[in-house]
């Protein structure tokens, strides 16, 4: 992990909103990690297209979570990934 780390900047997701306000983030290479803690049941775009919806965590605050979707190719691979994944 401290490989993959290297020169890495690491955002909690409870502090995303705050550093996307605060921070160029396009300029830094950055990563963060969530838990999927609730996902909604696949839904149908106008387009007749499937996606999910997966709500994201970092354990650290319960109130901030973030919205995932996945569409596409995305979808099609990992839309049956457990709740509680990381």
């Amino acid at each position: 992990m401290d490989r993959k780390m290297a020169n890495r900047k690491l955002i909690r997701l409870s502090q995303l909103k705050s550093k996307l306000a605060t921070e160029n983030l396009e300029e830094v290479d950055w990563v963060t990690f969530g838990v999927i803690v609730k996902k909604v049941t696949p839904q149908s775009a106008n387009n007749g297209r499937t996606f999910s919806i997966w709500r994201l965590n970092d354990l650290r605050d319960l109130n901030q979570c973030v919205s995932l979707f996945l569409f596409g190719d995305v979808h099609k691979e990992h839309w049956k990934t457990d709740q509680g994944t990381v």
